[in-house]
């Protein structure tokens, strides 16, 4: 018994550095900013993504630790920096504020982001340029707002002599402001009169959304703003007891009562960040990996709006299910 004495102790050493996650697989820390049904749809994408390349939490191959922040913040920063201290093997973050807290709070762990810009717009691009070494998963630019917004005018005849659409932005959110200004510049060139106003907080949804509805405007534009996401049905009610249109650029939205949209799909989206995380954990290499433009939009709209205000769809478009 003696001389299997040493080696019986160095099986135990070894079994007690080793992580407990290594009993069910890699961990993967899910981050997302606030509860939305739209947004959820990209957590869904990329569990699926994760199962169908074997990392099943059924199978025991993978643990998925979600954390939601709920909207607040600090939260959010505690759960990125939980996750962090149990050095899980990769980080998922859904929506920009998630992406932005998980590349402050880490160099090392991967960051996989959905729903979410460029690293550019999302303004983490070091002095030279660069966006975090740790940063990969699906990303979108603002480009795609050109088309959504010029669907408005092609669909809507104005009430006066020109059309006026309104919308609401979040200040505090780069995406949200960059998309704001983007859009101001298109309905100057569209001949489109544009009313935008400022909402920091979904609380006060009720009370801009009424403003904005005050001011007669013949549409309202729904910018992919996480606030906009959080306070949609009640922007949603106000405008549809005011008989005005939503249009949008995000085709969740539209399973959700606006009119029409042209965007990315949530669940897609969510989906491709799946495939990259799944590559990274067959090697734990990133090799061939970086933060890529979501291939998958679609044109969308929705049956029931679409015959509430009479608006004739292009036959490109799609209906939601």
């Amino acid at each position: 018994m003696k001389k299997y004495l040493p080696l019986i102790l160095l099986s135990v050493f070894i079994a007690a550095c080793q992580s407990p996650k290594s009993n069910n697989g890699p961990v993967v820390g899910f981050v997302d900013a606030f509860e939305d049904a739209t947004i959820a749809q990209a957590r869904t994408g990329f569990t699926d993504a994760l199962k169908k390349n074997g990392f099943s939490e059924e199978q025991k191959t993978v643990q998925i630790e979600y954390r939601n922040a709920q909207g607040d913040i600090p939260t959010l920063s505690q759960i990125v920096n939980y996750f962090v201290s149990e050095n899980v093997d990769l980080l998922a973050t859904c929506t920009t504020l998630s992406s932005v807290t998980a590349v402050q709070k880490t160099k090392t762990i991967p960051i996989f982001e959905m729903v979410a810009p460029t690293p550019e717009r999302m303004k983490v691009l070091d002095a030279k340029g660069k966006a975090p070494a740790n940063l990969f998963g699906a990303v979108e630019d603002l480009q795609y707002i050109d088309t959504s917004f010029s669907i408005i005018p092609k669909l809507l005849k104005p009430k006066g002599a020109k059309l006026v659409i309104g919308m609401i932005y979040n200040q505090a959110e780069p995406q949200s402001a960059d998309a704001m200004e983007r859009i101001k510049a298109l309905a100057d060139k569209l001949n489109v009169t544009l009313i935008a106003l400022p909402l920091n907080s979904s609380a006060d949804a009720q009370l801009v959304t009424q403003a904005l509805l005050s001011k007669h405007i013949d549409a309202f534009f729904a910018n992919p703003d996480n606030t906009v996401f959080a306070s949609f049905e009640t922007i949603l009610k106000n405008c549809n007891q005011a008989n005005v249109p939503i249009f949008t650029s995000e085709a969740g939205l539209v399973q959700r009562g606006a009119v029409a949209a042209f965007g990315a799909d949530i669940y897609q989206w969510g989906y491709q960040a799946g495939e990259q995380a799944a590559q990274y954990l067959k090697t734990y290499k990133t090799d061939g990996l970086k933060p890529e433009m979501v291939k998958i939009r679609k044109r969308v709209y929705n049956p029931a709006a679409v015959k509430k205000y009479n608006v004739a769809i292009p036959s490109n478009f799609e209906a939601v299910k």
